[in-house]
């Protein structure tokens, strides 16, 4: 269970740091949805700083559990507030997007828990 757990936390680490720098970057993928969802350009920079850092708590939760819980629940925090965004911008076609990184980080949470 615990190899499990590590496994599925180095995932969603980089899937979800992946976002984040990919966001610090200003990918076109990235920052054409929050354009449309009216997400402030001010907001960017500290929305992918929160990202990246989420991912690395997860990292450095494998060795010190509670920053890795800490981490896991602020990123289930900002991807449902990414929900709530994408519902409020009417996009219900793209709500899917922000879930596939939400299911991920509760799955780590999970899996900590259970190690």
């Amino acid at each position: 269970m615990f190899m499990t757990y590590i496994i599925v936390a180095v995932v969603t680490a980089a899937w979800v740091g992946f976002s984040g720098f990919s966001l610090l970057r200003r990918a076109d993928f990235v920052t054409q949805p929050l354009v449309q969802y009216g997400v402030p350009r001010t907001w960017w920079t500290p929305l992918g700083l929160a990202k990246t850092a989420g991912a690395a708590g997860l990292l450095v939760g494998l060795a010190l559990p509670a920053i890795g819980i800490a981490a896991g629940i602020a990123l289930v925090l900002y991807f449902l507030g990414a929900v709530v965004t994408v519902l409020r911008a009417r996009s219900y076609a793209t709500v899917a997007f922000p879930v596939l990184y939400l299911a991920p980080v509760v799955a780590t949470l999970s899996l900590g828990y259970a190690a």
